[in-house]
């Protein structure tokens, strides 16, 4: 069954220049990184190089613009950064990307030649659809912390997604929840796509075939889904 995804008026009107791409994926295959999803995850990091030329993340035009909606919520953008901000930064540090697994390492190499903040959620633990709010303050967000599994609650205001069970990412695309997180059992997932104007249209859209092409070549027979772009007007 095809997963829905909504977006709130409130966040449309946060920010009107909103648009998801979302890639449905069943028949996957993941595994532990390779030297294949290595490498692509190295390339990424020389292609977002030449794209700043110089310039720290924060300078993008693109990454600049999610540190202004992050600020029109009322979260702080260089304590918790955007997560295309946050993997470049890392890319461009000696310590370099993380390795998670196979499908992590696909969209987080598209998130970061990109800079386009790119998610993954299993599609067999999302219950019901998915939607992008902002939160009233009383949302569960079911997270692990000093080993052990807590609950948060998201600030009054803040941009999550969310589905039935309560918050899958605090704070747009900052921080995702376990419960629903890619693992090397994973075998269905929605990879969603974020950008704000200035970035065209086309240039996510592009990043999307990219990161499809990627899973078909790691997951050859896979059923994988490009959607069309939905805009926020």
């Amino acid at each position: 069954m095809t997963l829905t995804l909504t977006v709130s008026d409130d966040v449309r009107t946060l920010a009107p220049g909103f648009t998801h791409v979302a890639i449905e994926a069943h028949s996957l295959v993941n595994g532990p990184s390779s030297e294949a999803s290595s490498e692509l995850l190295d390339e990424a990091a020389r292609r977002l190089a030449l794209r700043l030329n110089g310039r720290a993340p924060h300078e993008d035009p693109h990454m600049a613009a999610w540190r202004a909606a992050y600020t029109a919520f009322g979260s702080k953008p260089s304590r918790t950064r955007n997560s295309a901000e946050a993997l470049a930064k890392r890319a461009l540090s000696d310590a370099g990307l993380p390795r998670v697994n196979l499908l992590v390492d696909l969209y987080n190499a598209v998130s970061v030649a990109h800079l386009i903040p790119v998610g993954g959620e299993d599609l067999d633990r999302i219950e019901g659809g998915m939607r992008l709010i902002r939160a009233t303050g009383e949302e569960r967000f079911v997270t692990v912390a000093g080993g052990e599994e807590t609950v948060e609650h998201p600030d009054a205001g803040e941009v999550v997604w969310c589905d039935d069970a309560g918050v899958t990412c605090r704070r747009w695309n900052w921080r995702q929840g376990p419960r629903t997180r890619l693992t090397e059992e994973t075998t269905s997932g929605i990879f969603l796509l974020e950008s704000l104007a200035p970035m065209p249209v086309a240039e996510v859209t592009a990043a999307a075939a990219e990161l499809a092409e990627l899973l078909a070549r790691f997951s050859p027979g896979a059923d994988i889904t490009v959607r069309a772009p939905e805009t926020s007007a």
